[in-house]
């Protein structure tokens, strides 16, 4: 496990003992790998460090409401092949295009209209018939998809091939990597869970938050970069719409760091809130006046409290 975990740290991804074991049994077991958790804790980047630590390419499929089995499977350039029937027109079929000839050239120019040269391979078909090694394959925000794309995942992730009516059946040689995420905006078949390893990841604690933040951006002086894990620990205890993740720890402290700032200030946390939150209802929350402060001022006394 603890190799698991130094190949992900030389990527750039601080995974707890947990995490490696789930991605040791995924590379070990070739079973898809389920992870859930609220978003920006860092799902995503889990296959994008994966593919890189296993010199594997990264295919993504970002699934959205009405994905269908074409758009994440294949379609047919028609363009390419409208060109091409008008080149071979003004070919001119052979024998005047008459009798059995023209059967012949016809039959001929659908076969390679629709052979591989005019197929447009989208992720899953790049992950079961890869032009190099077998990928790493992101199923990214699963729970966006419908049900019924839900249930050709799981006929896809049992057999690992796919049938083009027009080629035949395409199976992988070697099985991809899978990775599947969701923030869970809706619940997931059993189905689909009982076929994966299922992990879910969760906010990090201060300490996991902060060796994070200094490897992602390692220009922050060691102290603003406490604090700004201290406020961002602190605002997550708030009743908000969208709590921050480590995404938006990190973006703050790039946008400080770019800003110069040395220290927290309630000016400087106001200016930049937009890193955090992402929604209004959430702003005014936090920018609500009580006894003649804004509330996110009452947060930042809490953390200078603290010890550094």
């Amino acid at each position: 496990m603890e190799a698991v975990r130094s190949a992900l740290r030389r990527e750039g991804y601080i995974a707890d003992h947990s995490l490696a074991v789930a991605v040791f049994l995924t590379l070990r077991l070739e079973r898809p790998l389920f992870l859930e958790g609220e978003p920006g804790v860092g799902k995503t980047e889990v296959a994008k460090v994966i593919a890189a630590a296993v010199g594997r390419p990264l295919v993504r499929l970002q699934c959205y409401e009405g994905i269908d089995r074409e758009s994440a499977l294949y379609e047919w350039d028609f363009p390419r092949q409208m060109l091409h029937i008008r080149l071979a027109e003004a070919a001119g079929m052979p024998g005047g295009g008459q009798g059995e000839t023209e059967k012949v050239w016809r039959e001929r120019l659908e076969g390679e209209l629709f052979s591989r040269r005019f197929l447009l391979r989208r992720p899953l078909l790049a992950a079961v018939d890869p032009q190099g090694p077998a990928p790493v394959l992101l199923i990214d925000e699963v729970d966006r998809s419908d049900e019924e794309f839900e249930a050709f995942l799981l006929e896809l992730l049992g057999e690992f091939q796919v049938t083009i009516p027009e080629i035949g059946t395409l199976r992988a040689e070697e099985k991809p990597v899978v990775i599947l995420t969701s923030n869970r905006t809706r619940e997931i078949h059993d189905a689909l869970k009982r076929r994966c390893l299922y992990h879910w990841i969760d906010y990090p604690d201060f300490s996991k938050e902060l060796e994070i933040l200094r490897l992602k951006v390692p220009g922050v002086p060691r102290e603003l970069a406490i604090r700004i894990c201290q406020f961002v620990q602190r605002l997550r205890r708030e009743p908000l719409y969208k709590r921050p993740g480590v995404a938006e720890t990190i973006h703050w402290a790039e946008a400080l760091s770019a800003l110069g700032a040395r220290s927290l200030d309630p000016d400087l946390v106001e200016e930049t809130l937009g890193c955090l939150v992402k929604y209004r209802d959430d702003v005014e929350v936090l920018t609500a006046v009580r006894e003649d402060r804004p509330y996110f001022a009452d947060l930042l006394g809490e953390i200078e409290a603290m010890p550094g």
